[in-house]
């Protein structure tokens, strides 16, 4: 009985794991559908850039909405921060790259923002 309670538990545990990972590849995967383009003057990519309109309005810029992460970026000084079950984890501001190929500067002062990046 206690052997098949472990097991049971322990399943489980690997369960929600692995959907937890799961999770974290697809919300990463459908934020920056990109690829390529990585020097001057990023034209040679391929994919979709950011789709700004899906993205939610927050007081300080917009909020990419995941299943385990969401993306808080802040229209005021171009960081970007992620949020994992209320913890937030300052990450960085964009890069050259992602203000060509992603614009978001357009996206921010069209929700009447004023980006200092």
């Amino acid at each position: 009985m206690k052997a098949t309670m472990v097991a049971g538990f322990a399943l489980i545990g690997f369960v929600s794991v692995l959907l937890l990972c799961i999770g974290f590849i697809m919300d990463f995967r459908s934020f920056d559908q990109t690829q390529g383009g990585y020097e001057p003057p990023y034209t040679d990519f391929t994919g979709q850039p950011i789709h700004w309109q899906e993205l939610d309005t927050t007081t300080m810029g917009m909020v990419h909405r995941g299943y385990v992460v969401d993306v808080l970026i802040n229209c005021r000084s171009g960081m970007m921060t992620f949020d994992v079950f209320g913890m937030e984890i300052p990450w960085r501001s964009f890069s050259e790259r992602a203000l060509v190929v992603h614009k978001p500067r357009d996206a921010c002062e069209e929700r009447g923002f004023s980006p200092r990046f």
